[in-house]
């Protein structure tokens, strides 16, 4: 079950935290693997990581905000059977503290880089007579969170768009859904709490677990397994959906 041989499969920001667990997963799992990055050093690494289990993997170079990049990548690679949406930014602040640079930085990668990908693989998928796309959300795109509002705004975008295209390419044999993960923790993570919260990193990140009812952060790796089932054959008859994958945030933490 869950095979994705002789599956070409495109990971945005495929090198590290969730993309490069989902990367390592489908590698494993058959599936010919291109990361899509900006930081060559990080996508470097998680390829030759793959290459020495066995897998298929090549990476890259492309800003997914620019669409001319994207379309000349997705031109390279051929043939595309799945798209993880999963480049992306984060931001703190609110509606009054958030300057305008600020939230245009981050509805230019987070939802104008979606919008790209999307934009280069439809084409290709619909060529091809189908294919999966998966989006990253967050449940920012669901509830609210203190000081999150470009962030989550992005995020609500992710899971509209979502809707729109499982909708409008279902008679394509194009499935579309999305993930909504809470924290997970990741390098991320890590380098966030440090330049946010200088001198406080175990108390904050003791803070940020204990958000999730479940009591922790969740694996890369287990975000990576729902990403494989919802691109895998098994989940066909899935699409237009969003997936929390929260420890129970959405609807325990109350």
């Amino acid at each position: 079950m869950f095979s994705l041989s002789n599956k070409s499969v495109v990971i945005t920001g495929g090198g590290s935290g969730i993309g490069k667990a989902i990367s390592l997963l489908f590698a494993k799992q058959g599936a010919q693997v291109s990361i899509i990055e900006l930081n060559e050093q990080v996508a470097l690494e998680t390829v030759n990581e793959i290459l020495a289990e066995g897998g298929i993997a090549k990476h890259y170079m492309a800003d997914v905000s620019d669409q001319q990049q994207v379309i000349s990548v997705f031109k390279s690679i051929g043939k595309i059977d799945i798209l993880i949406n999963n480049a992306g930014i984060a931001h703190v602040g609110n509606a009054e503290n958030t300057s305008e640079s600020d939230f245009d930085r981050i509805m230019k990668v987070n939802v104008k880089g979606a919008y790209n990908c999307l934009f280069g693989v439809i084409p290709i998928m619909k060529a091809n007579k189908g294919g999966v796309i998966l989006n990253t959300a967050s449940i920012a795109a669901h509830v609210g969170l203190a000081d999150r509002f470009a962030y989550s705004t992005s995020k609500g975008a992710i899971h509209a768009m979502t809707l729109s295209v499982a909708r409008d390419f279902l008679t394509d044999n194009i499935r579309c859904n999305s993930i909504s993960p809470a924290r997970v923790h990741t390098p991320f993570v890590d380098g966030f709490i440090a330049k946010n919260y200088p001198g406080e990193e175990d108390k904050i990140f003791e803070k940020l677990s204990k958000s999730q009812p479940i009591g922790r952060m969740a694996k890369p790796s287990e975000i990576a397994a729902l990403a494989l089932y919802l691109c895998s054959d098994e989940a066909g008859f899935i699409t237009g959906c969003d997936y929390p994958i929260d420890g129970g945030f959405i609807t325990l933490n109350n």
